[in-house]
């Protein structure tokens, strides 16, 4: 779950460990207002991430 307190940690691990542009993490964000949880399945939605990559955003947040 992705709550305030990690979202700025999360945004930074998106962009810096799995490379993805500022733009993707925008498109997500705005996609997502509501409920920021969407986040993972909105960039893998959109084909901004692998399923490896959505597998890494996943353990992330579980261990967040």
């Amino acid at each position: 779950m992705i709550n305030p307190m990690n979202c700025n940690r999360f945004l930074r691990f998106l962009h810096d460990d799995l490379a993805l542009s500022t733009d993707s993490i925008a498109i997500a964000q705005r996609y997502s207002e509501k409920n920021p949880s969407q986040i993972p399945m909105i960039l893998w939605q959109y084909g901004l991430v692998t399923l490896e990559q959505l597998d890494r955003i996943f353990d992330w947040l579980e261990s967040a």
